[in-house]
């Protein structure tokens, strides 16, 4: 398995409603580490593939935990706090599903790098987000990490009202929603492909295979033999438990299938199939479907842009000690 990525990311997409965030990155850089802990990536990179090693869930879970980060109150961590009145984003409803293997990888890594005397409280849990995500490769892109963000303090049930997705957005939601981060279609359209990663409880699709429309019972932009086998894997009184490959071609490698799975048909969420169906998009889909190094170079743009989103920087903020609680 090929160790050296900088920055694999992003199990599940995260399509929030409108926020305006600052966007402050004016101070993040690369290799912002390379005085105060210069092997950050590869002590990371170590506590990451033990961890990997374990369970291949790490991989999802962490990129959808970053991104439930990002986009709620920008990119600070907030959402690892905890709250002894249950009142911390992380305790939001839409929040509930995020896997406990995210929160343990980060948790590790960051002990490993405190565990350096030199490197003891100098990295912040925000900054860990990204250095662990390029610490497992499974065909993702490489590229260098801007660095140099701060913890915030704040982390309350209240902020995510509204700003975790729904899996039935239109285009014009999906745009709208990413506009308002500074983002733009194409960024929509190649962060999506983070679902060639993880998977879905099947509550959060099966309206799609039994009860569509008056008219239909599933979903006519849904290929018919995909969605019986949903059926089967996904009936009526289902175990909540049970979850489902967003992709269904290489469930376990980050490369362009997700694309290949839309213009079949094969879209797993509302969201995923209009971005073909939609003609507005559909040409870049088709462009990423045949083109992987065109995908992953717009993927690696857009979690660019996105790593920036509403930062803390500089004075602001804090390094916390431990990752769930304030110092």
């Amino acid at each position: 398995m090929e160790t050296k990525m900088n920055f694999l990311v992003l199990s599940f997409l995260l399509l929030l409603f409108p926020l305006l965030l600052p966007i402050a990155s004016a101070q993040l850089r690369q290799n912002f580490y390379s005085q105060t802990c210069p092997n950050v990536e590869s002590i990371v990179r170590s506590a990451v593939q033990q961890k990997f090693q374990q369970t291949f869930v790490t991989v999802p879970a962490t990129l959808r935990l970053f991104a439930h980060d990002c986009f709620v109150r920008g990119c600070d961590a907030s959402l690892l706090l905890s709250s002894p009145t249950n009142n911390a984003e992380k305790d939001h409803p839409d929040n509930l599903s995020l896997a406990g293997d995210g929160f343990d990888t980060v948790i590790k890594a960051k002990a490993a790098v405190d565990s350096v005397p030199q490197c003891r409280n100098k990295v912040s849990c925000a900054d860990i987000y990204p250095c662990y995500k390029g610490s497992c490769s499974i065909g993702g892109p490489f590229y260098e990490v801007e660095l140099g963000r701060r913890d915030g303090r704040i982390s309350t049930k209240a902020s995510v009202q509204r700003r975790l997705p729904s899996p039935d957005f239109n285009l014009d939601q999906l745009n709208s929603l990413f506009a308002s981060l500074g983002l733009n279609q194409i960024d929509v359209i190649a962060l999506s492909g983070a679902h060639t990663l993880g998977f879905s409880h099947c509550s959060r699709f099966s309206k799609r295979i039994y009860n569509f429309s008056p008219r239909n019972k599933i979903d006519p932009t849904l290929n018919l033999q995909y969605a019986l086998q949903l059926r089967q894997m996904c009936p009526i009184n289902v175990d909540p438990r049970i979850a489902i490959n967003m992709d269904p071609t290489t469930p376990q490698k980050f490369d362009n299938a997700y694309y290949g799975n839309l213009v079949q048909g094969k879209g797993l969420f509302t969201a995923d199939q209009v971005l073909f169906t939609d003609p507005r998009s559909r040409a870049t889909v088709t462009q990423f479907a045949s083109n992987n190094a065109a995908f992953q170079n717009a993927f690696v743009a857009a979690m660019t842009k996105l790593g920036r989103v509403g930062v803390l920087t500089g004075n602001q903020g804090e390094i916390r000690e431990d990752c769930t609680r304030i110092n």
